[in-house]
């Protein structure tokens, strides 16, 4: 990279949490954006910090500045992520996407299964991972990023609206970030599950050695085979096959409710909103799409959320 150009770096990071919906948001704008050159997560601000802001920038070379810059990339439960955020990129723009905590613990679940972090029921699991557990305790790492911008940077929206109305939820992130709205219908098919695991590794070897085999990929930025072993499903030979993932049974949801429902109330009261539907059974929740809340938008999210 030339010394005598700054690094162009992203106007505003969709932080996630993970198991949103990132993968679709991802490919979502890439029709209006510059994000990352062969990868959807560069994971800079996490694992590979180390490795200094030019290696990051890197993978922006393409961008002309004719277009916004951007990355989806799940933030958002790590604290020291938003102090390296602002100390590079001051003015940037998050967009948040929330998910009721109970499904959203148990879909990480999957993913660690799937990837083997872990392993054993889901009981087992969230009771000696503490990251699962932490990482749906949103009121917490909300106070960690408004420490750091001003709570007009933020757009918080909720997964249910995905869910039921993508076209209106991508509209409001465009309008967000300042840029031509996207009409889904001349995207073609992307489903908003796309990395919707089912099922676990049939061999836990076979996938241990697959992941070490992707991050050491991944490591050195041969994004080119990663992505070209995932078209041959090779990822998904070594990853899949196993038992069927079973639903959330009721006694277990009824754990997570009660388990959550502290924070959730925490979240309520910190950014003045409505989550009562996170805290009752799924066969009670309104079969409706969920109102959008004056509060998970812009520019009324600013004004809902008072600056202290």
């Amino acid at each position: 990279m030339a010394s005598n150009r700054s690094p162009r770096l992203p106007d505003f990071i969709g932080i996630g949490p993970g198991r949103t919906g990132t993968t679709w948001l991802h490919q979502v704008l890439e029709s209006r954006c510059d994000l990352p050159r062969g990868v959807k997560e560069t994971q800079f601000f996490t694992t590979h910090y180390a490795k200094g802001i030019d290696w990051y920038a890197w993978h922006f070379r393409h961008a002309t500045g004719t277009r916004k810059i951007a990355e989806v990339c799940p933030y958002f439960t790590r604290p020291y992520a938003a102090e390296r955020i602002k100390a590079h990129i001051p003015n940037c723009k998050f967009i948040i996407t929330l998910r009721n905590p109970v499904e959203h613990a148990y879909s990480q679940y999957k993913l660690m299964i799937h990837y083997v972090w872990a392993r054993g029921s889901f009981e087992h699991v969230l009771n000696t991972r503490p990251q699962l557990d932490r990482s749906n305790h949103y009121a917490q790492h909300f106070k960690g990023w408004f420490a750091q911008f001003p709570r007009d940077r933020f757009l918080v929206t909720r997964y249910e609206e995905l869910r039921s109305n993508p076209q209106d939820y991508i509209d409001r992130i465009c309008d967000f970030v300042d840029i031509e709205r996207i009409r889904l219908s001349d995207l073609g098919s992307i489903r908003d599950d796309v990395n919707n695991f089912a099922h676990a590794p049939k061999s836990r070897h076979l996938a241990q050695n697959a992941r070490h085999v992707q991050y050491w990929l991944l490591d050195r930025r041969a994004y080119w085979a990663v992505n070209a072993l995932k078209r041959a499903r090779v990822w998904q030979y070594c990853y899949g096959r196993g038992e069927k993932f079973p639903p959330l049974t009721p006694e277990q949801e009824a754990m997570l409710r009660e388990r959550f429902r502290p924070d959730v109330e925490a979240l309520e009261d910190l950014l003045k909103i409505d989550l009562s539907e996170w805290k009752l059974p799924r066969n009670e929740r309104s079969p409706k799409p969920p109102a959008r809340a004056p509060s998970f938008g812009q520019p009324a999210v600013a004004a809902a959320i008072p600056q202290k």
